[in-house]
């Protein structure tokens, strides 16, 4: 039997005798089922004293509470509650319903939340991590020397950038595998990528500045600009990217604070932004003084080829901030996303966080940075070159035959997912809800268009399944194409 101690809180201005409040306290209690059958109540000297009140009144008010059937006692072992206790308290009738919303004015609706799918629907919207293949014995070992090594340099929270220890071991990283200058100064760790996106936003701009943003990409990344106040101004994409002359147009009409780009794998379309597009827009970024928000999310994952350097990598005039995650390498679950920009800007970071999340998770970035610094991290990585490289060949392959010409399925060089070109004509929209129907659901071109408008393509992402399992989402679509057909 389990033993509480129930909080009473007595009115000394009631006219209602002592005893009986602190009967009819406990009966709420156990009505509410805070206490259950047979749960031991304290022994009423331990209420009296509890509570401030004589023996005799904690005495009387379990006598009150076992006349009515609430209690059991027993001289000597005490009072628990009884087996079947009253379904109503005395003298109460209906409860009164709960109000059906908040009693004070909200605010305007913000970004609406993406709805969950059901748990037997393959899930193939985006590239994400397959958690199955997560190191966890390597995260484990990594957790515990974090907590008994040096527990207090573990649990140091102080650093609003993150931990010391990690943005050293990440600054070692990306200057050995992306080819940036990283100076820990110049590094701030987040929970994750949309937070940096966020902070990045709230310390660049102000209400009614202008950033130019892809005309294809991420809703979520636009909403925390707008909530800064910003005014989000789209730029087409095409096969090289993002299209820059069209981008110095805008420039020479509006005065733009950024630009957000995703120059190594448009996002979503994977397409590489061109050497001589890079080169015009770190000069149009110069002349004109605005920052380049480099979004540089999967770079981890170049599975064929050479990877193309970031914009951060050669930026003489100091205008790129370096978006990067941690999280795509084991698992989303593992909040870790990281800036790279100015140490000045870096400041304006720090100063920012401090209104919205006083400290990042230390133990998992002092985890994080042994497995960085042990090699962990990058044997890792090679590992999934091996798995993600079959896995997208096979979807590819299992795309071909049961798509046939209605599509176009480049194999990419790296990422985690395939931009799908779909043949003039087809609904893409009414073929995601019939696969939806079949168990598979996929994100149609029309999520990323910043106008909303029908885009003749979709996402797809490979890494979270095996082989067979790709193949059998593929020939899913190809029964929804055919039904929506």
């Amino acid at each position: 039997m389990r033993a509480f101690t129930p909080t009473i809180f007595l009115d000394p201005a009631s006219r209602q005798p002592t005893y009986l409040q602190i009967a009819q306290a406990l009966m709420a209690e156990i009505h509410r089922g805070r206490f259950q059958p047979g749960d031991r109540l304290p022994g009423y000297r331990a209420l009296a004293e509890q509570l401030g009140v004589s023996r005799t009144t904690a005495l009387a008010a379990y006598g009150e509470l076992q006349s009515g059937g609430w209690v059991a006692s027993t001289p000597g072992e005490g009072s628990v509650v009884a087996p079947d206790p009253p379904r109503a308290l005395p003298g109460a009738g209906a409860p009164a319903p709960p109000p059906a919303g908040p009693g004070f004015d909200l605010a305007p609706d913000g970004p609406q939340l993406p709805g969950k799918v059901a748990a037997s629907v393959l899930e193939v919207a985006t590239g994400v991590p397959d958690p199955r293949l997560v190191p966890g014995a390597a995260l484990a070992r990594a957790y515990r020397r974090a907590l008994t090594v040096n527990p207090l340099a573990a649990l140091d929270a102080d650093d609003l950038r993150g931990h010391p220890c990690l943005r050293a071991a990440l600054g070692r990283h990306l200057t050995a595998t992306r080819g940036i200058p990283a100076a820990p100064e110049t590094l701030l760790v987040t929970r994750g990528s949309q937070m940096a996106f966020f902070l990045a936003a709230q310390a660049l701009f102000v209400p009614g500045d202008h950033v130019a943003v892809e005309a294809l990409g991420d809703r979520g990344v636009w909403d925390a600009f707008t909530h800064a106040g910003a005014r989000c101004l789209p730029v087409p994409v095409d096969r090289g990217g993002l299209d820059v002359e069209a981008l110095a147009t805008l420039a020479g009409q509006t005065r733009l604070r950024a630009v957000l780009v995703s120059p190594q794998r448009q996002y979503p379309t994977l397409a590489v932004l061109a050497p001589e597009r890079r080169r015009r827009l770190l000069e149009l970024a110069a002349a004109h003084r605005f920052a380049v928000l480099e979004s540089d999310l999967d770079s981890e994952f170049q599975l064929d080829g050479r990877p193309v350097a970031p914009l951060a990598a050669a930026d003489p005039a100091g205008v790129v901030i370096h978006f990067g995650v941690l999280s795509k390498i084991f698992s989303p679950g593992l909040r870790l996303g990281v800036v790279r920009a100015p140490a000045a800007f870096v400041e304006r970071l720090r100063q920012q966080r401090l209104v919205l999340d006083r400290q990042g998770d230390p133990v998992l970035e002092r985890a994080m940075a042994e497995l960085l610094d042990d090699g962990e991290v990058q044997r890792h990585v090679n590992r999934m070159h091996l798995i993600f490289r079959r896995r997208r060949d096979a979807l590819c392959a299992a795309l071909a035959r049961e798509l046939g010409d209605s599509i176009e399925a480049p194999r990419p060089a790296g990422g985690l997912s395939l931009w799908v070109t779909v043949r003039a004509g087809l609904d893409v929209d009414a073929w995601a809800a019939r696969a939806l129907r079949l168990g598979v659901s996929f994100r149609p071109g029309r999520q990323f268009a910043f106008d909303g408008a029908p885009v003749q393509g979709f996402r797809i992402g490979y890494s979270n399944f095996a082989e067979p399992t790709l193949e059998d989402v593929a020939g899913r679509l190809g029964r929804a194409l055919r039904e929506a057909a």
